[in-house]
């Protein structure tokens, strides 16, 4: 048992929870891929880093909602890393890689590397195949 994990703010989570939030991290996942194909890529790296960000949160939430029946929800995503790492410590990694990007890509001004969109790509897909598992 993870004390920390044990700290988080959860919340409970069936079947339907964990369904409803693999749909979405599939979702923002799909949305992320369309935009790069129908985009320039330079023009929209925030936004599909953004779209990642979210599918990986989404996906996180499914995997805890399968293992756990609860999943976290609070103010601090600190919690959700902590509550994955419980279930899968690969998985926590990849969700913490996302949230790092979180702030730059969704509010800051300067735009997201060609690198860092190749990592949150490669964090979220982790998350999203975890989660479909």
């Amino acid at each position: 048992m993870n004390p920390k994990a044990d700290k988080a703010k959860t919340v409970p989570a069936d079947k339907a929870v964990e369904q409803g939030r693999r749909s979405k991290a599939t979702q923002f996942l799909r949305v992320a891929d369309d935009i790069r194909e129908l985009s320039d890529e330079d023009d929209v790296r925030d936004a599909v880093v953004t779209l990642y960000v979210h599918a990986g949160i989404a996906a996180a939430d499914a995997i805890c909602s399968a293992a756990l029946a609860k999943h976290a929800q609070g103010h601090s995503h600190h919690d959700a890393v902590v509550l994955l790492a419980s279930v899968d410590k690969q998985a926590s990694k990849s969700l913490f890689t996302l949230l790092g990007m979180k702030t730059r890509a969704g509010y800051g001004h300067d735009p997201i590397s060609k690198s860092q969109l190749a990592r949150a790509e490669k964090a979220a897909r982790t998350l999203v195949d975890k989660a479909s598992l």
